[in-house]
């Protein structure tokens, strides 16, 4: 008897790589960070932009290429953020200079959009809506994987093989991915013909790389009339950007998208929740090395404990999404979440890794409750010629999210620790931390006011057709 695997399912099996690629990359190349700077002579600030540079790209560039998917064809560029990936990846291994290597990261962040602004897309277009919550909770189950094995993953390239493996690497598994993509991935033979809103996406690229520069770097130019300009830039070019996108007659942003009550409500949510997130995930490993003494390695073992819940509690929940629906469960991940930031609030400092690792796995439940049934009600509510720009504005607001997390975390920790140590609190540094978990704890409150509104069906995916514009069944 010979196992048969539904299509749907082959199509997923094939997108694993690439899924599981940009989340081990992003995880790995921090490890690396202290090696690269010895062996360019690069300062932490210098070396910071390794990464800055690949989220300042990444971010910007995610509406347009969802757009371009809409437009081409899922299986064009979803492959074609594959092989850019790749190349760049090899480039990056190549790199002779910092800023070479920073350049290439974000030639590399142009192809990692190309994927995962398209991701939930494929999915949502291959699969029926009571298997969606499953599908992309599988997605998120990939994602924690990676995030859990890469620094582990990292550290080992790093010990065995030097900085430049932990981008050769994905040679490889590059070329895996294309192969198995190219195969399984069918693009539609009729794509009806429409035009690219190059004003849209130049006042979009402007307006989004102004505005995560002026949040992520303004507290380290001290918010000099320097950096205050790219938050001014950012206000302007938004304003016209929404202009323009109203008078446009083939809009890259279909504004009316945010008509949707489910829609608007589930990228808000998602966009608190990751501000949230972040603001943990910036944290924490301040916390447990500064006040518990934790040695390096220690830090990874513990931080493990969220992507290693998350592994577990995505898939469960949706497909248990599937058949309850939405709400209810983004909902309550939305209430855990909130329960494990307040949790990590009242940590001492005299605690174990055990005390903090099952904080961070009821924070991890509730990420994993949360993420799928609030992507699937969120890609549930547009029509399926609209995937393509919904799944990059999810991940335009998920990357947004994570900006915003860590600007508000710096915010919150530096302010709070002036105040307290100005009113002679000898634990200044550690009261400033609980403050900044507190801060997280009420963004995941406004999760849950937005999740209440989240709920969406199929109804305009069923009169849109069975397919979507780049894809068959």
């Amino acid at each position: 008897m010979t196992l048969s695997i539904p299509f749907k399912w082959r199509v997923f099996l094939a997108m694993t790589i690439p899924i599981l690629m940009a989340p081990i990359d992003a995880s790995v190349v921090y490890v690396a960070f202290p090696s690269i700077s010895k062996v360019f002579g690069a300062g932490p600030g210098l070396v910071g932009w390794i990464s800055m540079s690949y989220l300042l790209v990444l971010s910007s560039f995610l509406l347009s290429l969802g757009r371009l998917g809409d437009m081409f064809g899922f299986r064009k560029i979803f492959l074609g953020g594959i092989a850019l990936f790749t190349a760049s990846s090899v480039l990056c291994g190549t790199a002779w200079s910092i800023s070479t290597l920073i350049i290439f990261r974000a030639i590399q962040a142009v192809g990692a959009g190309m994927t995962m602004a398209l991701s939930p897309a494929i999915i949502t277009a291959t699969f029926p809506s009571e298997e969606r919550g499953r599908a992309l909770g599988t997605m998120g189950m990939i994602v924690a994987l990676g995030l859990a094995i890469g620094p582990s993953l990292g550290g080992l390239l790093l010990e065995i093989l030097g900085w430049r493996s932990i981008f050769f690497i994905n040679l490889p598994l590059g070329i895996v991915a294309y192969t198995a993509c190219h195969y399984m991935l069918i693009e539609k033979e009729q794509l009806k013909k429409q035009e690219f809103d190059w004003p849209g996406a130049f006042l979009a690229l402007v307006s989004l790389t102004s505005l995560l520069f002026f949040l992520s770097r303004g507290q380290d130019y001290g918010w000099s009339p320097f950096i205050i300009a790219f938050g001014i830039t950012a206000i302007i070019t938004g304003a016209l950007f929404i202009r323009h996108e109203q008078k446009a007659s083939q809009p890259m942003l279909d504004l009316g998208l945010f008509r949707s009550q489910a829609f608007t409500a589930g990228n808000t949510a998602a966009l608190f929740h990751f501000m949230t997130q972040y603001i943990i995930i910036f944290i924490t490993p301040f916390y447990l090395q500064e006040q518990l003494g934790f040695t390096a390695s220690k830090v990874g073992i513990t931080m493990t404990a969220f992507p290693l819940t998350v592994f577990v509690a995505a898939p469960l929940s949706g497909a248990l999404s599937d058949k309850i629906g939405n709400r209810l469960l983004s909902s309550a991940g939305a209430v855990f979440c909130m329960l494990g930031a307040l949790f990590l609030s009242t940590a001492g400092d005299n605690v174990s890794s055990i005390d903090i690792a099952w904080r961070l796995s009821i924070f991890g439940l509730g990420t994993g409750m949360f993420q799928a049934p609030n992507n699937s009600a969120i890609m549930g509510s547009v029509s399926l010629k609209r995937l393509g720009i919904a799944g990059g504005v999810l991940s335009t607001t998920r990357n947004v999210g994570m900006v915003l997390g860590i600007a508000a975390g710096s915010a919150v920790l530096v302010i709070r620790q002036d105040f307290y140590e100005q009113a002679g609190n000898s634990l200044s540094r550690l009261t400033a931390m609980h403050d900044a978990y507190i801060t997280a704890a009420a963004l995941s409150l406004l999760c849950f006011t937005a999740c209440l509104f989240a709920k969406a069906g199929s109804k305009q995916q069923k009169k849109a057709g069975s397919a979507p514009a780049g894809m068959d069944e």
